[in-house]
């Protein structure tokens, strides 16, 4: 018998020697991942929210559970409905296994890829558990939406947590009840669980104590090298961003540059991923001067930093600095996500200080109005928001792996189990991908900063509300009546599309409301070349957002040439291509060293 003959699963059944000798390695492993946990708790080098979120989840479900014991009689026809779901997927399989054929009780979305393996359907005791597991979420689902007496954001709340229960508890995540993983595991004798241990332990390390997921093969990827590679120098420098000019591709450009204020929640290289994903590399492409503000990753020397500091030290700053480099009269903004947000309050100070030299701004999945913000207000609370402050009191800012674990918590479906079962169950490595390289790579916030946005902005909507005060100065977004161009996208965990629509009848001037196709990244960085997704343009954003939607007129590909469209028809003229940092001095090659500080 040949080597590979005897390296190959057998067919008949697993290897017991090689199955004994893996069990032995998985406890050695196990091993492992609990010294990874324990230590920096012992030796106090890690801080945890956990028995916190904790806590806020089971006074939360306590509140739902409450609501149902005050009324004995809908509570009894509650679990009536539950068990009698139960009972008729009982009879359904006993059919099934009796060679009959009888139609799902509960059947899962198509598009569902935890049940996607054909044992799932085919296979009556496979089959059972995950119907049994749909009645069951479906069931819970029900009991916090008719759940009497509720505050919208107990509601809300509710619904948030029964949702990250349920994908929790999918039998898609256990090896028990999963079909494919049984598979795997008699197929290899168990040495995938060994890797996934092995890998389990390496990425709690990785995060002192707190898992660090991976989602993507890192070694792929280098920030400089195969990412943000969008020729350009850092013209400037201070303790708080790197400004970078990039090269121009063109001989003639717009005369008015762009400046784009991109977010400090995380790096700017979303914007100049690979070279063919780049919306730089395209705007340079397209004859646009472009200028990119990179934020430092803040640490204890930031704490008090807040929207005042980053406005006057950050967007003035490069503004100023913009402006001198170039020679323009005017210049064209855009904000992306909080950077937007801190863009808004940046231009509703100059508008009331008469200071015009912002000629449009665009606003990428930006909220100003966060009356109907996303699944992220389901973290804002007095409580909640205290429990973050005494955690950045600790250190003078939040750690990047809390950041990266709340985002990663509003799609968990998508970007937590699959990765679970993936790395630790079948102890496979994560294919390499730019985005997600670029998602794990996580920031602090700087405590004055988070407490502003999560005070003023989440929880007291103060900047809507025209009680915002900056530097003295009592904020009214209604005086920017510079043109606006303001980006939602169709499937926004982060900043919903009616949470934009909403927040574009705050600003003074005409507003163009375009919504793409995808979420909060990929309806962003949808390059033309790939013919993906589609936005949506209609009328003035007035009125229900449900009637401009029905209005709307769809258009497919990518909506990165109905801005620059917009771009030119605010100020078409142009000027001969600048080359970076001929008046201020280039400090060195973009992307710059900020972006370079891992969180």
């Amino acid at each position: 018998m040949s080597k590979a003959s005897e390296d190959r699963p057998s067919d008949t059944g697993p290897d017991f020697d090689k199955l004994a000798e893996n069990t032995g390695r998985i406890v050695e492993e196990a091993g492992k991942v609990a010294a990874a946990y324990i230590r920096p708790r012992e030796d106090g080098t890690t801080s945890s929210l956990i028995a916190d979120e904790s806590t806020h989840m089971g006074k939360t479900l306590g509140r739902i559970v409450e609501s149902w014991a005050a009324s004995p009689q809908r509570s009894v026809e509650a679990q009536s409905n539950l068990a009698n779901g139960m009972l008729e997927l009982w009879t359904s399989t006993l059919k099934r296994m009796q060679g009959e054929v009888a139609p799902p009780v509960a059947a899962a979305d198509p598009r569902d890829k935890r049940f996607a393996d054909p044992e799932w359907t085919e296979n009556p005791y496979f089959d059972f558990i995950k119907q049994a597991y749909l009645l069951t979420v479906g069931w819970a689902d029900q009991m916090v939406e008719k759940a009497e007496g509720l505050d919208d954001h107990t509601r809300h709340k509710a619904q948030f947590y029964v949702r990250q229960l349920g994908g929790a508890l999918s039998p898609s995540n256990f090896l028990p009840t999963n079909p494919e993983l049984i598979r795997t595991t008699v197929a290899e004798n168990g040495e995938n669980l060994v890797r996934g241990l092995r890998m389990l332990a390496e990425d709690i390390a990785a995060g002192q104590g707190e898992l660090k997921l991976r989602q993507s093969d890192d070694s792929h990827f280098e920030v400089g090298v195969n990412l943000a590679t969008t020729p350009g120098k850092v013209i400037f420098r201070n303790e708080l961003y790197e400004l970078i000019q990039y090269a121009p591709a063109t001989d003639t450009v717009l005369s008015r540059p762009l400046l784009i204020v991109p977010p400090w929640i995380n790096k700017f290289y979303v914007l100049d991923l690979a070279p063919e994903k780049s919306l730089l590399r395209w705007l340079v492409s397209q004859g646009v001067s472009v200028f990119v503000i990179s934020w430092v990753n803040p640490d204890e020397r930031h704490k008090d930093y807040d929207f005042a500091a980053y406005m006057r030290k950050g967007v003035l700053s490069a503004l100023d600095k913009v402006l001198e480099e170039t020679g323009a009269d005017k210049v064209n903004v855009a904000g992306y996500c909080v950077g937007g947000t801190l863009l808004a309050v940046t231009l509703a100070w100059l508008a009331k200080r008469r200071d015009k030299r912002v000629a449009s701004a665009t606003f990428l999945t930006t909220q100003v109005d966060f009356t109907y913000a996303g699944d992220l207000k389901v973290f804002v609370d007095e409580e909640q928001i205290q429990a973050v402050e005494a955690l950045m009191d600790q250190h003078g800012y939040l750690p990047a792996s809390k950041m990266a674990g709340a985002f990663n918590s509003l799609r968990p479906l998508d970007l937590i189990w699959p990765y679970m079962i993936n790395n630790y169950m079948k102890g496979k490595k994560p294919m390499p991908f730019d985005l997600l390289y670029w998602n794990a790579d996580s920031t602090r916030m700087p405590l004055a900063n988070h407490r502003v946005y999560l005070r003023e902005c989440y929880l007291e909507n103060r900047l809507a509300k025209g009680e915002m005060v900056i530097e003295g100065e009592t904020l009214d977004l209604k005086r920017i009546k510079m043109p606006v161009y303001n980006l939602a996208t169709k499937e926004d965990h982060i900043a919903p599309a009616r949470s934009v629509f909403v927040g574009s009848g705050k600003f003074g001037g005409t507003v163009r409301y375009v919504m793409a196709g995808s979420g909060h990244i990929a309806g962003v960085v949808n390059p033309p070349e790939k013919r993906k997704y589609q936005f949506w343009t209609g009328g003035a954003p007035a009125g229900a957002f449900e009637d401009w939607l029905a209005a709307a007129e769809e258009h497919p590909g990518s909506w990165w040439p109905d801005w620059l469209a917009w771009l030119k028809g605010v100020n078409a003229k142009t000027a001969p291509a600048r080359q970076p940092g001929t008046v201020l001095k280039p400090l060195g090659d973009a992307p710059g060293d900020y972006v370079k500080v891992r969180g």
